[in-house]
């Protein structure tokens, strides 16, 4: 289950993580996605923000190479597949818990 959880935290980190427009598509209770989905930072800046900011998490993150490729993958993808991914992620009650990092951590990637 923790990998699964983590897994999603890199998809939702990815885009979700690492942090970032794409609100309007969803609830008014639902965070806005928009800079996860539109980061411009790269894994290496998500992932030094992560540590900078949740170091738990991070060491949690880096104990899961799954969620790590999930990451890779999703800040490799084009802005409408990180919705897709998003959006899927938003779905799992499970990774609700991560969203608020990967926001944070989205709005201050570009600081690393």
């Amino acid at each position: 289950m923790a990998s699964l959880s983590l897994t999603k935290l890199g998809i939702a980190a990815g885009g979700l993580a690492l942090s970032l427009s794409a609100g309007a598509g969803f609830a008014s209770a639902s965070p806005d996605l928009g800079p996860i989905i539109n980061t411009t930072c790269n894994y290496s800046q998500v992932h030094q923000a992560l540590v900078a900011q949740n170091p738990s998490a991070a060491a949690e993150f880096d104990a899961n190479p799954n969620a790590q490729g999930m990451l890779q993958m999703f800040l490799n993808a084009p802005p409408a597949k990180r919705q897709q991914l998003a959006t899927m992620v938003q779905g799992m009650p499970e990774a609700q818990q991560y969203v608020g990092t990967i926001t944070q951590v989205a709005g201050s990637c570009n600081n690393y």
